[in-house]
């Protein structure tokens, strides 16, 4: 049926786009959703998940609920760009899920999708990530059952929850380090330096909203998110960070990707959470540099990966 995918999210504007590009595409067999703490407190992202699945007329996926809060320090931040539910106040017009909440945890849940599955399975973590680094520890069985992780974090050059370090790794960076020194399972980091290169403008949100019922309700939980970014791009748009993340897991190779070492400052001071991307071009021993060598998007056809989204969002019935 194509691509085998879990999602760990924490929905948030972006996360509701990904999800949804998710949910309506047909070469991708969603196995599962799970939440964790992040945009908005786990029992809000976890609420907002399963009305989105609904939203998109897919009640067959499982959602269960995961980590509350990270492995150590509970940060704090100041605002949300998402509004005070995650999706600009619009929570509320989200229809009632039909399915019930998975009496299991989220590592619980992949686990058993993991194991049932008949082939290896990509994960999209696009929030924090608290799950998947319980995951990989508790569960070190599963491992070769994960095709890539492809996730959404980090910065090379840029934070934005604080000038050096980008929110999904900020709101648990012990989990991040976790994750990106795995070795034995491959691993897409997209970081915010391209996000924002594909950041889409108020006419390409009209096309999403006059296409449909989907569009439409999606159009209608950017308002605060948009608010915040017309301060960001200096224009009117929104910057899809999750979708970016989402469409690579989808579509392998959409995003152009070099191969570094990665590691993650954990420390307590200014730097905390910041991605630490090792882009020295000439190293004597590349394999000693500190942190796992792996792929970190780059690049892609901008114009390419806006028109895949909307394509796919506005072709939804």
């Amino acid at each position: 049926m194509g691509t085998k995918l879990i999602i760990d999210t924490d929905p948030g504007v972006d996360d509701a786009f990904a999800i949804a590009l998710a949910a309506v595409s047909a070469d991708v067999d969603l196995l599962g959703v799970t939440t964790v703490f992040g945009n908005v407190p786990l029992a809000m992202t976890t609420v907002n998940a399963r009305r989105l699945l609904q939203l998109c007329d897919r009640p067959d996926v499982p959602v269960a609920a995961g980590a509350s809060r990270p492995f150590v320090y509970r940060n704090e931040r100041n605002g949300n760009v998402h509004g005070a539910d995650g999706l600009s106040g619009r929570a509320g017009s989200l229809p009632e899920a039909t399915r019930p909440l998975e009496s299991q945890d989220a590592v619980s849940l992949m686990v058993s999708l993991l194991e049932a599955a008949d082939e290896p399975v990509t994960i999209a973590p696009i929030g924090p990530l608290t799950n998947i680094a319980a995951l990989l520890a508790a569960h070190p069985g599963v491992r070769d059952k994960i095709a890539r992780i492809v996730l959404m974090g980090g910065g090379m050059d840029r934070g934005n929850v604080t000038a050096a370090a980008e929110f999904n790794i900020w709101a648990d960076p012990e989990a991040a380090r976790r994750v990106l020194a795995e070795d034995d399972v491959p691993c897409v980091v997209v970081p915010l330096d391209l996000t924002h290169r594909c950041a889409v403008d108020s006419a390409w949100l009209a096309k999403l909203a006059a296409s449909g019922p989907l569009g439409q309700a999606l159009e209608a939980f950017t308002p605060d998110y948009l608010a915040y970014y017309r301060r960001v791009l200096g224009y009117d748009g929104i910057v899809m960070h999750d979708a970016v993340a989402v469409a690579e897991a989808i579509s392998p190779g959409i995003l152009r990707t070099e191969t570094y070492s990665v590691n993650v400052d954990i420390s307590a001071g200014p730097a905390r959470g910041m991605t630490l991307v090792d882009r020295r071009p000439a190293l004597a021993d590349p394999e000693s540099a500190p942190g796992r060598r792996i792929e970190v998007a780059t690049d892609t056809d901008l114009d390419g990966l806006r028109e895949f989204v909307l394509s796919r969002l506005a072709g939804a019935r």
